[in-house]
């Protein structure tokens, strides 16, 4: 019976990498998109995957894609979750509307998504929920306080996720990437990107490919036992 993964925010880099490698591994694969149309038009057409529209600040657009999803899905077996923004700067220089915009998208998001699709999972006692954390969650960044913040949220919301739903037999986990060549690292100069390659034990930057290949793990039977977790991809820059 062929699996179905659902993953919200995937039309560029890490998501868009997922869409490739979840249809790769044999899913029937839905995706959303919220700004970047064009972006997730060619990645339908490349991987045959369904593009969804939804912006996961709003609790009316995560129910139409429940409802959407459950028109298009037998079922859904894995839930990822990996829309978000960055901020980058001092703490007293961000306003407390960037904060609540920030804060929207990167963890009420995540509670909204896991809100509606989650009862579906506990009725049917299977299904894996997967949230993309940052390693700045588990350690903290300067300048990027609110990210970290907003990432470390997510972590302590899988593990409390994972107690709750496991007796339901639903599995909850979290990747958190290191340093990744996605476009977060524009704002970044050529030394700057060598310098945090140099920092990383394996001596390289992370690549989509790598984080979407744990994702496909996690979500998958080859991880049955396993929930409640955060897997660092990270080359080694955090342990």
């Amino acid at each position: 019976m062929m699996q179905t993964a659902l993953i919200i925010g995937a039309s560029r880099g890490i998501g868009a990498e997922m869409v490739r490698a979840f249809c790769k591994a044999g899913y029937q694969v839905g995706f959303t998109y919220c700004r970047s149309v064009q972006e997730a038009k060619s990645l339908e057409t490349e991987t045959g995957a369904r593009a969804f529209f939804c912006d996961g600040r709003l609790e009316e657009s995560i129910i139409a894609l429940e409802k959407e999803a459950k028109g298009y899905f037998r079922r859904l077996d894995a839930l990822i979750y990996n829309a978000g923004v960055a901020y980058s700067g001092l703490i007293q220089d961000m306003t407390a509307q960037e904060w609540d915009d920030l804060f929207s998208l990167n963890v009420r998001g995540a509670f909204l998504a896991t809100k509606y699709f989650l009862p579906a999972m506990i009725s049917r006692q299977s299904g894996s929920i997967l949230y993309i954390s940052s390693m700045w969650g588990q350690v903290g960044a300067s300048c990027e306080a609110a990210y970290s913040a907003s990432k470390a949220a997510l972590i302590g919301f899988t593990k409390a996720m994972a107690q709750e739903t496991g007796p339901s037999h639903v599995r909850v986990n979290c990747i958190a990437p290191g340093v990744i060549e996605t476009d977060m690292l524009k704002c970044y100069s050529q030394e700057d990107l060598q310098a945090l390659a140099d920092e990383t034990p394996l001596q390289r930057l992370g690549s989509p490919v790598d984080v979407a290949q744990a994702a496909v793990f996690l979500s998958g039977q080859n991880a049955s036992f396993i929930t409640g977790q955060v897997l660092g991809v990270n080359g080694g820059f955090v342990v």
